[in-house]
């Protein structure tokens, strides 16, 4: 396992803050070494923003961020157009289209400088989709080089020419990773790469992760991929703290902490009983000493009895002046010690009971010719290996407008409802030019706006957070935010359908979302390559595509 040694980012008293005045980042100053980091955090605390600090996508508004090399970056949402292909996604068409141009007799000086003496890209392109265990793949449905973008007018097509379009979500992140691979640069940052990911492509995943060279940031969720790295670095509360070894041994660390944590807080609970206790004690006698003072006063001389009065004020003020500092500093000593625990909130999901009778029949799947039928309160999971076609059969199950036929002969699916949820695997509904509220209200014009904030306040999504652009919210916000506007409908969904749900999500959120769908009291059809989540959803049945 490689050491962590010279800094490769670093960043000094950073702070960032929207336009509005919000922000997560304030004054954090921590380094990332050179080998593999998980970097890690509730959704909401700053992983996103972190990210595109680092990548340059944003500008601090305080501090310095500094980097040794280049920064690559894996995005959690690819993004590219409709006529993109893998040659894009690796980030070598433009390269790709100057050869065979040279090739076909075109050889301008344009031509050469966007070819920049690489005359190995169609090879090295290929070795990198062999070396993330794509080098099966075919130029794909729809391939024709004769009319391409990337294409020679050789009729021979190959999987550079291939359209992004017609990859599975897994197959197009694994091109994505092939693209930061190609490129080369001394620093990359993976944000979430296992979502979507088959347990075979994540097996190449894992396989990439363990021979990097060079500087990698991984921000994930994902346990099993956090056992593939030689740090933990943790944003939590503004501030980051880095511990060593993969995330078995950060939950470890983590356990220590917190029983120290505990006893900490006992310890000064204690101590703050007993300065409490001391303070009213000492009262007690303060009170005591005075009425007997003032007995005494009665048979003195009135000067005199005037001066000890006096006396027996100043020393009592000095009295309850040094027990209540006493108790204050103990105070204070259990606030800090209580931060050091963890609270953390989760999602609160809670579903509406759309009163599905169990004999009610709502959907069919069938794959090759074989029907499920989905009725009742039943989960019912779809799976099968990237490219299979399982989100493809859920647009047709949901009536999407853009629904493809299926790739496999007689597979299609059918609803039998017309109340009927979706969440797709990118949670594109969302319009990015929209706040928060506007996206939510667009599904629920009729609810009251204080209605949706409290709707959204149980999703974690409060205060400011509410007025911000979609565009500005990371994976994990745009997830709830969305589950939220669906939730809102009325009358209640029959039937929810949910691709690849606990993309984005931390752990704690996960778990509290699988009890809200264990207690769901309609059908559920979902798709996801989480097991572990599969299994403690006690499903019904499952349907393999392939």
């Amino acid at each position: 396992m490689p050491t962590i040694t010279t800094p490769s980012i670093v960043l000094s008293d950073l702070s960032f803050s929207w336009p509005d005045g919000s922000g997560v980042i304030d004054h954090l100053s921590t380094a990332f070494g050179r080998g593999r980091t998980g970097l890690v955090g509730a959704n909401g605390a700053g992983k996103s923003t972190l990210v595109g600090l680092v990548t340059g996508d944003l500008v601090p508004t305080g501090g310095r961020l500094t980097t040794t090399g280049e920064v690559d970056l894996l995005p959690q949402r690819l993004r590219s157009r409709a006529d993109d292909t893998v040659a894009d996604l690796l980030g070598v068409g433009p390269r790709l289209l100057a050869l065979r141009a040279i090739l076909a007799g075109d050889a301008t000086e344009r031509q050469f400088e966007l070819l920049a003496d690489d005359w190995d890209v169609e090879s090295r392109a290929a070795a990198a989709l062999a070396d993330v265990g794509l080098g099966h793949l075919d130029g794909g449905a729809g391939t024709s080089t004769s009319g391409s973008r990337t294409g020679t007018g050789t009729g021979t097509g190959t999987v550079l020419d291939r359209p992004v379009s017609t990859l599975s979500g897994g197959q197009a992140v694994l091109v994505a990773i092939a693209g930061v691979r190609l490129r080369g640069r001394p620093i990359a940052v993976f944000d979430e790469p296992s979502n979507d990911l088959d347990r075979r492509s994540r097996g190449l995943l894992l396989d990439v992760v363990d021979r990097w060279r060079g500087t990698l940031v991984v921000v994930s969720h994902d346990r099993e991929l956090l056992e593939h790295v030689d740090e933990i670095a943790e944003l939590r509360d503004g501030s980051m703290t880095v511990f060593g070894g993969t995330w078995s041994a950060y939950e470890q660390q983590l356990a220590v902490l917190q029983a120290a944590a505990e006893r900490d807080v006992r310890a000064a609970e204690q101590v703050f009983k007993a300065e409490r206790r001391q303070r009213i004690e000492a009262e007690t006698t303060i009170a005591r000493r005075a009425k007997a003072g003032a007995k005494a006063g009665e048979s003195m001389p009135k000067i005199m009895a005037n001066q000890l009065r006096g006396q027996a004020e100043a020393t009592a003020g000095s009295l309850r002046k040094a027990h209540a500092s006493s108790e204050q500093e103990a105070r204070v000593a259990v606030d800090t010690a209580e931060r050091r625990l963890r609270r953390d909130d989760t999602i609160v999901v809670d579903l509406p009971d759309p009163a599905v009778p169990a004999s009610r029949r709502l959907a069919e799947l069938t794959v090759r010719g074989r029907t499920i039928v989905v009725q009742g309160v039943e989960r019912v999971a779809v799976v099968g290996d990237n490219g299979s076609g399982k989100t493809t059969l859920l647009e047709q199950l949901v009536g999407a407008p853009d629904a493809r036929p299926h790739p496999l002969p007689d597979t299609h699916a059918v609803a039998l409802t017309g109340r009927v949820a979706h969440l797709g695997q990118k949670k594109d509904s969302l319009d990015d030019g929209l706040t928060v509220l506007e996206n939510v209200r667009r599904a629920a014009p009729d609810v009251p706006p204080r209605e949706v904030r409290n709707r959204l306040a149980r999703f974690l999504i409060r205060g400011d957070i509410v007025d911000r652009l979609a565009g500005t919210l990371s994976g994990g916000e745009r997830f709830r935010v969305a589950l939220a506007g669906l939730l809102l409908a009325d009358p209640p969904p029959e039937l929810l359908v949910l691709d690849e749900p606990t993309n984005d999500l931390d752990m704690a959120s996960t778990d509290h979302l699988l009890q809200a769908l264990r207690g769901y009291r309609g059908a559920l059809v979902i798709v996801s390559h989480d097991e572990a989540f599969l299994e403690r959803l006690e499903l019904d049945a499952r349907v393999e595509v392939r």
